[in-house]
């Protein structure tokens, strides 16, 4: 009796098995797609440029004082030039410490709408797995998965599309 109900047990499970759906995307196309990571992108190369003429204005301005300074450095009293190379080191170091804000705050800027952007992808991916009834959707983009048999598994990068309301 224990080896038929044995054997009854070990021909059901395969078929369970293949009751389960898998799933599988790949965010990596599918950001490129999002209205709202193109948006991020403009935004963020906005934001670049406006730092960059920031930091082009105080190189300019940098370097007309130091060739001022350059051009009457030998006449200058020893006390004036003193004083004109502090303020050409207080500018360098005003110039060096506000490129360093510039990268910080991009990079702060570009997490934050990314951030932003992944929470509404992860919700998009959530849904079309409670929807089509998936015990988990693997995202081949993120690495975490060393083999998705995609043979085996539903693409549901034209569900989360349509979810998202992308074409």
């Amino acid at each position: 009796m224990k080896k038929i109900l044995m054997m009854a047990m070990l021909m059901i499970a395969p078929i369970c098995m293949f009751g389960q759906k898998f799933g599988h995307i790949n965010s990596a196309d599918l950001l490129p797609l999002m209205p709202e990571y193109t948006q991020a992108q403009t935004d963020l190369q906005t934001l670049q440029s406006q730092f960059e003429e920031e930091i082009k204005l105080m190189q300019t301005e940098y370097n007309n004082k130091l060739q001022d300074y350059e051009k009457q450095a030998s006449t200058l009293p020893d006390n004036i030039r003193a004083r004109r190379e502090q303020e050409l080191i207080e500018l360098q170091e005003k110039l060096a410490n506000y490129y360093q804000q510039c990268e910080v705050n991009l990079q702060n800027k570009s997490a934050e709408l990314m951030n932003s952007i992944s929470t509404k992808l992860t919700k998009a991916i959530e849904s079309v797995g409670q929807e089509g009834g998936y015990i988990c959707i693997f995202d081949l983009a993120g690495g975490a998965v060393p083999f998705v048999n995609t043979t085996l598994t539903t693409d549901v990068t034209h569900t989360v599309k349509a979810k998202l309301g992308i074409q």
